[in-house]
């Protein structure tokens, strides 16, 4: 019998030989890492003279896309999505419903999706197994997430890309950078510290 080699972290767990029992893990890990997300939001600092606050979310959606690999990792986060669409409190700061998840930050949860396949797909390709191109990774995630941001910040409040006093970039990127740095690197350090101890374990 051959064998493959796990394409993401959670490949390490055993995988499920019936597949109604596949899917229904895979299904748990999209809604677990979709609530991670959900709770990671609720870390939150307003900031005065942006409608972008600084939370967690964004590490979330790196660690999601690293550890769930890129169909996954994306599901989770339309996920995240949907459910705060529907009017559950899961945007930052408890916030939910239509208005909430197609206002100012629309474009931020859109980038998450994104962000998370990216960062996925890089993982599955063993981009993940080194902190190098772990690292290399969020920041890709991150800049997908700035950009879709930005730009529907932009839209959303009739203002300039990058030009004048008051910008998208201004708004809803910079503010943001030294937080997403720490959060890059603590997320990138996460699965190739778990492929050295756990991929050992497995050998």
């Amino acid at each position: 019998m051959t064998t493959t080699s796990p394409a993401v972290l959670v490949d390490l767990i055993a995988v499920p030989t019936v597949r109604s029992r596949a899917i229904g893990r895979d299904a748990v890990l999209v809604v677990g890492f979709a609530l991670f997300t959900a709770l990671a939001a609720q870390i939150t600092i307003h900031l005065g003279f942006t409608p972008v606050p600084i939370t967690g979310q964004t590490f979330a959606v790196l660690v999601s896309g690293s550890v769930l690999g890129w169909r996954r990792g994306a599901l989770s986060q339309g996920v995240y999505w949907a459910m705060g669409l529907i009017g559950l409190p899961f945007y930052s700061g408890g916030d939910g419903g239509w208005s909430a998840g197609t206002g100012s930050t629309m474009g931020y949860l859109v980038g998450f999706i994104l962000a998370a396949a990216l960062i996925g797909y890089l993982s599955e390709m063993r981009g993940d197994r080194n902190y190098a191109s772990s690292f290399s990774a969020m920041a890709m995630g991150t800049v997908v997430i700035y950009i879709f941001g930005a730009g529907w910040l932009a839209h959303h409040m009739h203002i300039p890309i990058a030009t004048g006093d008051a910008n998208a970039i201004a708004y809803g990127v910079t503010p943001f950078l030294v937080g997403d740095l720490l959060k890059m690197l603590v997320a990138g350090a996460i699965a190739p510290t778990a492929w050295a101890i756990l991929g050992r374990s497995k050998k």
